[in-house]
């Protein structure tokens, strides 16, 4: 599939399948059914949007087994991970639920760590974060990342950005579901437009933390 007409609904059969069935026997009677509706799809998709927001990179569909709870073999999601950065872009999650976008930075050195508690605690670049963080709230995101339960060390209790200093990560999250748009030729454009909502949040984090 070279141009991307949308995500068709048997991708999201697929995975309601293989949730039932996640085994190595059914997933290679069933691998072409991923390879059609799933990889192919994703990857026309990776395309449209690389000139506007970075390189696409799709996550294997094996799961790591070191770090599986329920030992099972596959995945019962397909990621995507865009971005010009290494940490820092934006990612696409589709389920049997349906589809999630979600922005932010996923890691951190200690050294980017101390970055970005420096721009939230400066009064410029704090503030502004936290417009950026409220408008994507106003627009239906969920914001998320790991945090510290307390201020880290260092800054006072009664700062004025507490919860944005407890953060470690950040992201933005907006779980669409299936929405009527997801399997024709507009889904890109409406894409699109989510992703453009978190590209403050992105634009801010490679300013203030991304090396």
């Amino acid at each position: 599939m070279d141009t991307f007409t949308g995500i068709p609904e048997a991708a999201l059969g697929f995975y309601a399948a293989l949730e039932s069935n996640n085994n190595a026997q059914w997933w290679l009677e069933n691998k072409d059914k991923y390879d059609a509706d799933v990889l192919a799809p994703l990857l026309a998709l990776s395309r449209s949007l690389e000139p506007r927001f970075g390189p696409g990179r799709i996550f294997r569909p094996h799961q790591d087994m070191r770090f599986s709870r329920t030992k099972e073999p596959y995945k019962t999601a397909q990621g995507m991970f865009i971005s010009h950065f290494e940490d820092v872009g934006y990612y696409l999650h589709l389920s049997s639920s349906g589809l999630t976008l979600a922005g932010g930075y996923t890691s951190a050195s200690a050294a980017q760590l101390s970055r970005y508690r420096a721009a939230v605690d400066a009064s410029a670049s704090g503030t502004s974060l936290v417009g950026i963080v409220e408008q994507l709230v106003a627009a239906g995101f969920t914001i998320g990342g790991q945090k510290l339960k307390t201020v880290p060390r260092g800054f006072p209790k009664d700062h004025p950005r507490p919860g944005l200093l407890q953060h470690k990560s950040l992201n933005a999250t907006l779980d669409l579901g299936q929405p009527e748009w997801l399997e024709n030729n507009g889904a890109a454009e409406r894409i699109t437009e989510y992703l453009e909502q978190l590209r403050p949040l992105i634009d801010w984090v490679v300013r203030h933390a991304a090396p």
